[in-house]
């Protein structure tokens, strides 16, 4: 049975450093420390400007490894990107927050693997629901109503514009 190792560390997507805790404790599982951070860097750089947990599961025997990317919470995103700390306690009457209807494409592209949406559209409304809930507004407008603006079709030829983005994560 293989003896396992698991480094975990908290960096800012392709920005990990060979500082501890993870340098030193690469080197204690006996890797490579220049080559992990190295892949780890290119494997978080679509996550650039969040915070995002990795694992390093290392084979103590062979010295092999892989990486987990454990991605930010949609609120977590939605919060980083409007530059706001918490959610709203009371978010119909306290606003903490407006982000453009391309971050909410984004965050949308960056959740794709862990949301059950078919579709780029759809993938958008839960976003917009999230954001709703957190106390942002889209552009300066509530999220229900940008909602039922991507129903009609006003937002089509952007969500076209990333369409192939969505279709490639």
């Amino acid at each position: 049975m293989a003896r396992i190792k698991v480094v975990k560390a908290q960096i800012k997507g392709g920005e990990a450093k060979p500082e501890p805790p993870l340098g030193p404790a690469l080197t204690d599982a006996g890797l490579n420390v220049a080559e992990v951070i190295d892949k780890i860097n290119r494997v978080t750089e679509k996550y650039k400007g969040f915070t995002v947990t990795v694992k390093v599961i290392v084979d103590l025997d062979d010295k092999s490894y892989d990486l987990e990317v454990e991605l930010p919470t949609i609120t977590s995103l939605l919060l980083t990107t409007a530059g706001a700390s918490d959610p709203s306690g009371d978010p119909m009457h306290k606003k903490v927050g407006n982000i453009s209807f391309e971050d909410v494409i984004k965050v949308s592209i960056l959740k794709k693997p862990e949301l059950t949406s078919k579709t780029l559209k759809a993938a958008v409304k839960t976003i917009l629901g999230s954001a709703r809930s957190i106390g942002l507004t889209v552009d300066g407008k509530d999220p229900r109503d940008v909602t039922k603006e991507v129903d009609q079709g006003l937002y089509d030829e952007i969500l076209k514009r990333y369409e192939s983005e969505w279709q490639s994560r």
